[in-house]
């Protein structure tokens, strides 16, 4: 169980990272991964990468835990 809420806490700050990123991007037109680490160098796509799978492994998580909260786990 400590597992998963490490893996949660990791995804969730990964999502507020990539959030406030595009936040930046949409208001003021300004990448701070792309400043940070370079213009899609490969660590700014790794970043983005990684961003994007904590979306979907929280997706999967909060599924299983919906699923589980209306009683359709068995």
């Amino acid at each position: 169980m400590k597992n998963i809420q490490n893996l949660h806490f990791l995804t969730y700050a990964l999502i507020i990272i990539g959030a406030l990123n595009w936040g930046l991007v949409g208001f003021f037109r300004f990448d701070l991964v792309a400043f940070l680490f370079g213009d899609m160098s490969a660590f700014s796509r790794i970043i983005y990468s990684l961003v994007g799978l904590s979306a979907v492994a929280e997706i999967i998580l909060n599924s299983q835990k919906f699923k589980f909260a209306r009683g359709y786990a068995h």
